[in-house]
């Protein structure tokens, strides 16, 4: 591949190759025709196949009156479909919109509204279709094209899709609003040339950032291919280079961390992206018994899910677990006990990546086969790391020294959509600031401590809910926690542990605390631990403390006026 060849080229430290993203896949196309490109339920599309349903489906939005710089929404789960937009769009000269398919009416029209999406493009499944036309008319929406599920499936399995989901599948034809896929698509799939620069604006990832208030990053076509570009060199050009890598994509590809891991990354390097439609346990140990991929970007709870399902399991399993060479963990801190035990299990490396929307979303990342324990990693190349003074983010600390992380690099955003006042907040000196407390070792390694926003005022100290859980995890019964602050008549804030016990535990209550006596300053020691059967997960797999925050909010305890522990 061309952008392989040039970053083997480069010598080290220079500038980053850019281009626009779609010229990725032509390249990719040139390069490798045959090669399996996308491989969903069963059937695989090749690399030429792929790039020209992009021609026509790019050509199709054209002369439905997409011009360049509107914005059209990708409302899809894991398919062929948002491969095939991801590229069209952008080469019409629009701008994707990545849309959670779970979201509710009201997240989808202030996302819509906020964004000006005038396309939108879904699956025939009602549950998604009728939550965008019920709120289409409130919106700028002129067309939503409808995309069969069924149609990107092997022949057999896709009669069979129908016949099972025949209840909850749309059957809307061509009328003013809806546009099915087949229609579009029927044309000769010559695009009209579009003038288009690495520096414009390519998608439109919506984040809560550091406020938890929805807005879009905008992130341009060289931010995009720019961190798929990083992570190339963290993987090794050579190795790639040599062909046979198949990224297994479980994650949801509207989250920035699959776009750039499994889409982005494949397509610039040939590889095979395997898509699921959504993470289903004995589905997705399937796929991996079938299809044998090398790669494999997913968080740690998945990582944790699959060890506990495999281990003690079928010995085929196990087997098959072993083409797994490759693992990038993101999304959330790796515990060094759920990185052991999946490398045990598969004999891959599993290395802890670390980033934001914001950024593309990588920002550092752990050598494959080195690293530091408890590191989220080093810089990417051409990436600088700042960590700089909480109370006057101004002064940048020395090695060892705790404060924000904030971020310089080719892969950060140009800023928010519509949002100049936020962008200024969010930078410094030129720097993103990430809203994340972490520090430097001597080595450049960045070492994270929590979210800013998630610290826990105890009396006037500090206490990082990270330490909690890390001291927790570190019991072998627990199988899964996470730390909030609430309030405490006392101290103004406690921290409140919620834990996952594994199956056939022994742990109680009492005996976690103990675990944690020698672990723990007394300042940071939980006022409650609370054992529950689940704990509350966002739709990639992270663990998700706003749910159990407003449940403390709208609870009243009598604790929390005492500050008294509860064992």
């Amino acid at each position: 591949m061309v952008l392989l060849d040039e970053l083997a080229a480069r010598p080290p430290g220079a500038p980053l190759p850019v281009r626009l993203v779609p010229d990725m896949l032509e390249e990719t196309a040139r390069a490798h025709p045959q090669r399996s490109a996308v491989e969903f339920l069963g059937r695989r599309i090749t690399y030429r196949t792929l790039a020209a349903l992009v021609d026509r489906a790019a050509l199709g939005l054209q002369e439905l009156g997409l011009k360049p710089g509107e914005r059209v929404g990708l409302c899809l789960p894991n398919s062929p479909y948002f491969v095939i937009f991801y590229f069209a769009v952008m080469k019409a000269g629009g701008v994707v919109v990545n849309y959670n398919p779970l979201y509710s009416d009201p997240e989808l029209c202030r996302q819509m509204l906020d964004s000006g999406t005038v396309m939108m493009v879904v699956p025939d499944v009602a549950a998604i279709h009728d939550k965008v036309v019920a709120v289409a008319a409130r919106t700028d929406l002129r067309r939503v094209i409808l995309c069969s599920l069924a149609d990107a499936m092997p022949w057999l399995k896709g009669r069979l899709f129908r016949v099972a989901r025949r209840r909850d599948l749309v059957r809307a034809g061509s009328n003013s609003l809806h546009v099915p896929f087949a229609r579009l698509i029927a044309n000769a799939g010559q695009p009209l040339a579009v003038t288009s620069d690495p520096q414009d604006v390519a998608l439109l990832q919506y984040t809560g950032g550091t406020t938890g208030t929805p807005k879009g990053a905008s992130l341009t076509h060289a931010n995009l291919t720019a961190n798929s570009a990083q992570e190339l060199l963290v993987v090794g050009c050579d190795e790639l280079r040599a062909g046979d890598v198949r990224v297994l994509g479980v994650l949801p590809l509207f989250h920035v961390f699959a776009l750039t891991s499994v889409l982005n990354f494949a397509v610039a390097t040939g590889a095979e992206m395997i898509l699921l439609p959504r993470f289903e346990m004995k589905s997705l140990l399937r796929t991996i018994r079938r299809t044998h991929p090398t790669m494999f970007p997913a968080v740690p709870t998945l990582y944790g899910a699959i060890s506990n399902a495999v281990e003690g399991g079928p010995r085929k399993q196990k087997r098959a677990m072993q083409s797994i060479r490759t693992c990038v963990s993101g999304g959330a801190p790796l515990p060094a006990e759920v990185k052991q035990r999946f490398e045990a299990l598969t004999g891959c490396h599993v290395v802890e990546g670390y980033g934001l929307s914001e950024a593309s979303p990588v920002l550092t990342c752990n050598p494959l086969g080195a690293g530091k324990p408890g590191s989220a990693g080093l810089p990417l190349e051409n990436t600088v790391i700042e960590i700089r003074d909480l109370e006057d983010p101004t002064r940048i600390l020395g090695a060892g020294e705790r404060g924000e992380v904030c971020a310089r690099g080719p892969q950060v955003m140009q800023g928010y959509w519509q949002r100049p006042e936020e962008t200024a907040s969010t930078m410094i000196d030129g720097a993103l600031r990430t809203g994340d407390v972490g520090y430097l070792d001597e080595d450049g390694y960045l070492f994270l401590v929590d979210r800013i926003k998630d610290l826990i005022l105890c009396s006037g100290y500090n206490v990082y809910p990270r330490a909690i859980e890390e001291a927790l995890y570190s019991h072998p019964d627990v199988l899964e926690t996470t730390v909030i602050g609430v309030p405490d008549a006392h101290r103004g804030e406690a921290p409140k542990a919620f834990v996952v016990l594994r199956p056939d535990a022994d742990a109680n209550v009492q005996l976690l605390f103990a675990h944690l006596g020698p672990l723990l300053s007394r300042i940071e020691m939980p006022r409650e631990i609370e054992i529950r059967d689940e704990l509350p997960h966002t739709m990639v797999g992270k663990l998700s403390k706003k749910e159990l925050v407003a449940e403390e909010a709208a609870r009243v305890s009598p604790q929390a006026v005492s500050g008294e522990r509860v064992a």
